[in-house]
């Protein structure tokens, strides 16, 4: 199966988990177009100064790959930089939290694997 790029849904999340601004979320693939155990594969597009808000995965882990720009990425209470090509991962019951601290858009790539 191939599924363009035109094809792929995009919304976007205003404050997304209590953060600040917006961030695109673009999902490469639907869950049921693949039969693995991934609850999103997608690209999340964060505006100037946007963030997704600090948050809990019960049950799930997600990475995250910097593709474009840098994230500032907050794992329970320790925060670092992250610029592309960095990857991280919160594993299940962790809290994290991640933001654009710059002036320009930065892509990060996000799987939610469950369990």
């Amino acid at each position: 199966m191939i599924k363009r790029k035109n094809e792929q849904q995009s919304v976007v999340n205003h404050e997304m988990r209590g953060g600040v601004g917006n961030v695109t979320v673009r999902r490469f693939l639907e869950p049921g177009e693949y039969k693995g155990h991934a609850r999103l594969l997608a690209s999340l597009t964060f505006e100037p100064g946007a963030s997704i808000g600090e948050h809990v995965h019960e049950n799930e882990e997600e990475i995250f790959v910097v593709m474009r720009g840098e994230a500032l990425y907050l794992d329970g209470d320790h925060e670092e930089r992250l610029f592309p090509g960095d990857s991280c991962v919160v594993l299940g019951g962790g809290r994290h939290s991640v933001s654009n601290p710059t002036q320009e858009e930065t892509e990060l790539m996000a799987v939610i694997l469950t369990y």
